[in-house]
């Protein structure tokens, strides 16, 4: 017989028996609830008063909701949110674990399937206890692993505990001191279940199981808890979903009769609304993919306006390339999204799309026409150029992943690095003061980007619902969106009235003036080379404009004309900034 087979019949026994000792229990009600009177005693003896009328009536346990049965069983299967306390007035005490605190939050994950028993559901899920050792800064966290039986026309739940999935503490860099394991929702721990179903345990890790916590705990403690699930009224928003509570105890008596491993521990929970969770993910998600649609028209719209030579090379390599970078995080985080959330998947990937085609077709091709602008032109060899761009990929990637390992070590220091990625507008404003470039950026994009890039952060930071449960920051909010405000309005600033209008003119160097007088001893009159048509050098001289090569033109067409090249129409001089 192979193992496998063994242990899924051997699984299949054990709950048959547990649901048939349950059922045995129902039919024999008094006798049962004679054998939990130790239960409820020591309640009685910890000085929980406050459960005095849950647990005091020993055959309120059983008591049916003559007026709640409906023809089919409830479905308890979801995440059930709450807290924990310690049934005693004061902190609980425990052989194995060093309970600081007397309270904290609490979440559970149950599985409900139903079994061949009418109203009998066979439970699967883990308890995670929060605020065990710290509660400032939630770094004390033990979770176990639950089965059990639910008995719907009764409402009542019982489990125990198979497996101390992990009992770990934090230390003040974060890092784990104590971990035995994670739960499910890493997939390195699924990998090692996986892998420890197909290959046998070493004796390394035998000796390592041993002389871990929580195999003392495994060895010397019975885990229970009894719990009772009732329906609760919910929300219009919340639709077709059933919400409920569960109100219980949990009880770790000794194996060996040698008092108990923890005190009892009282627990309260609500079961959240996943399909409500979803909506606001698939929400999020559109949002996203008409966030990206906008930036793409917004980035045809800039490419239009710096089309040429001239135009492109205005436009700062550095603040593309940073955009670029963030999209491409954001590609990679909802991708991820989607992999671990299998029911999302969908959302998160069209939203990985669309952030996939905004970086690698238009901001990189964006990228490759600016550094293509920014290089002299040269008659050196395809050779010379194809090593050059190999250097800008390997600059791109590089920092791209880079980044990546920079924000997972600096992790505790996220939002001061977000705070830095969203100064992308700065090399753009540095730029524009150092070249003196005029109107390198359309004012449509500087203000449809700013407000396009702010969504998504305020969101995550800024929304109170949020599908990431991520509390609000104000401060934080605020401080993005001022930031990014004042970049935007510098560059409008540049855009209308200079790149050097901020700069007083003391410290700035000086600029040749294309609007001087010329004296006109021949009286013969000079046509325009790029018009064609004649200059009148007796009106203003903010008329027409006068090159340092001493060639003159009409004040527009010359401006129109370094808009694309910057060189004199004539004699093919380079021409400085106007």
């Amino acid at each position: 017989m192979r193992p496998s087979a063994a242990a899924g019949r051997s699984g299949a026994v054990m709950r048959a028996a547990a649901v048939g000792l349950v059922l045995v229990g129902v039919a024999l009600a008094p006798p049962l609830a004679a054998a939990l009177r130790p239960l409820r005693e020591r309640v009685a003896s910890a000085g929980a008063s406050s459960s005095a009328g849950s647990w005091g009536d020993e055959h309120a346990f059983f008591k049916r909701d003559d007026n709640d049965i409906g023809p089919y069983s409830w479905n308890i299967t979801g995440t059930y949110k709450g807290s924990w306390a310690f049934a005693g007035a004061t902190n609980g005490s425990s052989r194995f674990l060093e309970f600081v605190k007397s309270k904290g939050d609490s979440v559970l994950e149950l599985l409900s399937t139903p079994t061949k028993i009418s109203g009998v559901h066979y439970v699967q899920g883990s308890i995670t206890f929060h605020d065990v050792i710290d509660n400032a800064h939630d770094h004390g966290v033990a979770q176990i692993r639950l089965e059990g039986v639910y008995i719907w026309p009764f409402r009542q739940l019982r489990m125990v505990a198979n497996k101390y999935l992990s009992i770990f503490s934090l230390g003040a860099d974060g890092e784990p001191l104590q971990e035995e394991d994670y739960f499910l929702s890493n997939p390195y721990h699924l990998l090692r279940i996986f892998s420890s179903q197909v290959f046998q345990e070493s004796s390394e890790e035998k000796n390592r199981r041993k002389n871990s916590l929580t195999y003392d705990m495994e060895k010397h403690c019975n885990t229970e808890i009894a719990a009772k699930v009732v329906r609760v009224s919910s929300n219009p928003n919340d639709g077709e979903h059933e919400k409920y509570r569960l109100e219980g105890l949990m009880e770790s008596p000794a194996v060996d009769d040698d008092g108990e491993c923890f005190s009892p521990i009282l627990l309260n929970a609500t079961s959240l609304n996943v399909e409500v969770y979803y909506n606001k993910a698939v929400n999020y998600t559109l949002m996203v993919t008409f966030i990206s649609f906008l930036q793409v028209l917004l980035l045809i719209r800039q490419m239009e306006h710096s089309n040429t030579q001239s135009g492109a090379a205005k436009v700062s390599i550095l603040m593309i390339g940073q955009q670029a970078i963030m999209d491409a995080y954001l590609c990679l985080l909802h991708l991820t999204a989607g992999i671990l959330v299998e029911s999302l998947f969908n959302a998160f990937a069209t939203a990985a799309f669309f952030k996939f085609v905004v970086f690698s077709i238009f901001e990189m091709r964006y990228l490759l026409a600016i550094w293509k602008a920014s290089r002299p032109l040269n008659s050196e060899g395809w050779e010379i150029m194809r090593r050059e761009l190999s250097v800008l990929y390997s600059r791109f990637y590089g920092i791209l992943l880079g980044g990546i390992l920079l924000m997972y070590e600096l992790h505790n220091f996220l939002r001061p690095l977000l705070l830095l990625m969203y100064s992308f507008w700065v090399p753009q404003i540095v730029t524009n003061v150092i070249k003196d470039t005029r109107k390198p950026l359309h004012p449509q994009y500087i203000l449809g980007m700013t407000v396009t890039r702010l969504a998504i952060p305020l969101y995550i930071f800024g929304c109170p619902s949020n599908f990431m449960r991520i509390e609000p920051d104000k401060k934080w909010c605020i401080a993005v969106t001022a930031f990014m405000g004042i970049q935007a309005a510098v560059l409008l600033l540049q855009h209308y009235l200079g790149s050097r209008c901020f700069i007083p003119r003391q410290i700035l160097p000086e600029k040749y003036c294309y609007h001087r007088k010329v004296e006109d001893s021949t009286n013969q009159p000079i046509d325009c080379v790029i018009c064609m048509t004649t200059i009148d050098l007796t009106q203003r001289t903010s008329e027409y404009m006068v090159a340092p090569c001493e060639h003159i033109f009409h004040s527009g067409c010359l401006q129109r004309w370094m808009d694309i090249k910057m060189e004199c129409p004539t004699c093919r001089r380079s021409l400085p900034p106007a």
